[in-house]
């Protein structure tokens, strides 16, 4: 993967870690910024735009959820990736629920969290601040979480788009509800009508005919899949 001009902030206060993640990303080709606390870190995520933060959950000022909660809220965009000492599975969901993207729990190999930072980085760009995507008479602004059908605005749901661009990003893949859930929600506790729901609020605001869906199709069995054939020209503009 070509990591040219790729930033990344680390939000760490374990030195030793901090220092030797810091380097070895460097190495890999990334620009890296790093500080030590939830205060400094809030501040360099909402001045200073990275294309992917790494976030340790167990910070000495804050909470790493306070921190989550607060880059998100401050409207960054840019991939973020937990550090957790933490196994318990609700403490992982609390993250994500929060708006972090994946995480790794530590003690961890290196190869694994580099492994990690490359698959965030290859489904969102946000380096530019213009990520426009199309296919079809409908068009994705990534950075501003905007979409437009035959140029006219169309008001989704964080969730909605979120799973949209989940789905997109996956063309031509068979992704079961449960799979959705993780991904898109974070957990796989809830009904699976969670994903129906959103299926057909998706399909009523961007499909000409709802009743026969051209992008966004039932795969019986399993799930749902975006259909590649009509995502040929789904395109980014950077």
């Amino acid at each position: 993967m070509n990591t040219e001009r790729k930033s990344i902030l680390i939000i760490e206060d374990e030195e030793t870690l901090c220092s030797t993640l810091s380097v070895r990303l460097r190495c890999e080709g990334y620009l890296v910024d790093a500080v030590s606390n939830g205060v400094d870190g809030v501040a360099m995520a909402t001045r200073h735009a990275h294309d992917l933060i790494i976030l340790d959950l167990m910070l000495p000022d804050r909470s790493g959820w306070d921190v989550c909660r607060d880059i998100r809220q401050a409207g960054v965009t840019a991939p973020l990736l937990l550090l957790t000492a933490r196994k318990q599975t609700a403490d992982k969901v609390a993250g994500l629920r929060l708006g972090a993207d994946d995480y790794v729990t530590k003690p961890f190999k290196a190869v694994e969290l580099i492994a990690r930072i490359e698959a965030l980085l290859q489904r969102v760009y946000v380096s530019s601040g213009h990520d426009i995507r199309r296919f079809g008479p409908i068009e994705i602004d990534v950075h501003r979480a905007e979409v437009t059908r035959d140029g006219r605005p169309v008001h989704l749901t964080r969730r909605e788009f979120q799973l949209l661009r989940y789905m997109l990003e996956r063309s031509d893949t068979n992704l079961s509800r449960a799979e959705l859930l993780r991904a898109v929600w974070g957990y796989a506790t809830t009904t699976t009508r969670t994903i129906d729901v959103h299926i057909f609020n998706l399909r009523e605001k961007l499909e000409s005919n709802p009743k026969h869906p051209e992008f966004i199709l039932t795969v019986d069995g399993i799930g749902y899949k975006a259909v590649g054939s009509l995502l040929r020209g789904f395109t980014s503009c950077i």
